[in-house]
């Protein structure tokens, strides 16, 4: 049985849920996603539709566990390097995030439960920025010290993919009841996503 607090100690652990959780807020493809499900569907098609990206997430933490995993096995100097192509990615990510305008619209959702589900995890298992992110975001919070980096990496993505989950899931039901309104009020957030990600990667070259 993984002990968690064994893995990643509680400054830690609580470093990365406020950041995971900052992360979670702000309006992604995947929240655009859910919001624009919600809007089409209602409230339980928007927060069916937070559960498919989650689910497709959790496919993307298994393949990072794996591949980080097998990497560090096979040059272990690789995690300092991953570490900084991270940095550099998260900083991308933050202009990006800046310049977006974060807004939703019926056109981008799906209104059906069935679909909603299917289409947001294959949506999150398919798109590459996903595992980059997940690549760039994880191995961070990771010490070689304190045991199998893999299984750090599991119960870390195990965590920002359940809040997530909740977090779009809230986001696509709320969209559901406010409409429009919710989905037209989003890139401030985008504002707050920029500044965590050229956060993370600053504490990325710094450590």
């Amino acid at each position: 049985m993984i002990d968690l607090f064994s893995l990643v100690p509680l400054s830690e652990l609580a470093a990365f849920l406020a950041a995971g959780i900052v992360l979670n807020l702000t309006p992604g493809a995947d929240v655009l996603f859910a919001t624009a499900s919600g809007i089409a569907g209602g409230p339980r098609v928007g927060a069916v539709a937070g559960l498919g990206v989650g689910l497709g997430g959790l496919f993307h933490v298994g393949l990072a566990a794996l591949g980080v995993s097998a990497l560090i096995a096979a040059h272990p100097g690789a995690l300092f390097a991953l570490k900084w192509a991270g940095a550099g990615y998260l900083l991308v990510l933050a202009v990006k995030s800046w310049r977006a305008a974060g807004e939703a619209g019926i056109g981008k959702g799906e209104a059906a439960l069935g679909s909603a589900l299917w289409k947001g995890f294959v949506t999150n298992a398919l798109n590459p920025k996903v595992a980059l992110f997940v690549l760039a975001f994880l191995p961070q919070f990771t010490d070689p010290a304190r045991g199998p980096v893999w299984q750090q990496i599991l119960v870390l993505g195990a965590l920002f993919t359940c809040t997530g989950t909740l977090i779009t899931a809230s986001y696509g039901a709320l969209a559901g009841m406010a409409g429009r309104a919710l989905g037209a009020r989003m890139g401030a957030l985008n504002k707050v996503a920029a500044l965590m990600f050229g956060g993370l990667a600053a504490r990325l070259v710094w450590e």
